[in-house]
């Protein structure tokens, strides 16, 4: 009589392990080539001033801090992908629509003119709006910004 063979969960569970890493490294050496997150992607930072890299470890660094919320977690993607309706994705895929900032003080509205220099945006103010908790704190004391006109009605 023949005994299957079943692996050690030992075994199994270092196979899966192994293979999370090396798809976790592929996934960072992609992200880190502009390529492969793009030339818009908003590089926001950790308590440590280091760049906040993609994880699946706890939902990763982003989803931690704008999970709870799915308005929040929608604000933070388009800000973070540069893909919110402003006048700088106008500009881009909508060229006969008005771009320019609202505040009347910049040509274009940009993503870097709005988190750093329009008055419209001054409920939360920190220099350092480039740490992803700041980031975070300045989304949530300006529910408006990045946001989808027909979406603020929900909140």
């Amino acid at each position: 009589m023949i005994t299957p063979f079943y692996p050690s969960k030992i075994s199994w569970e270092f196979c899966k392990k192994s293979d999370s890493n090396e798809i976790i490294k592929l996934w960072k050496m992609t992200f880190q080539a502009s390529e492969g997150k793009g030339k818009n992607f908003l590089k926001l930072l950790d308590n440590d001033l280091n760049v906040v890299e993609p994880s699946y470890a706890k939902g990763g660094p982003w989803l931690q801090l704008v999970g709870h919320s799915n308005s929040l977690c929608a604000w933070a993607t388009r800000a973070i992908t540069n893909h919110a309706p402003i006048g700088e994705y106008r500009l881009r895929f909508f060229p006969n629509m008005e771009f320019s900032c609202p505040c009347n003080e910049y040509p274009i509205e940009s993503r870097r003119h709005i988190l750093y220099d329009c008055k419209r945006f001054n409920g939360y103010w920190n220099s350092r709006r480039d740490t992803l908790k700041y980031f975070v704190m300045f989304l949530n004391a300006n529910p408006s910004v990045f946001a989808f006109q027909d979406s603020l009605s929900s909140i």
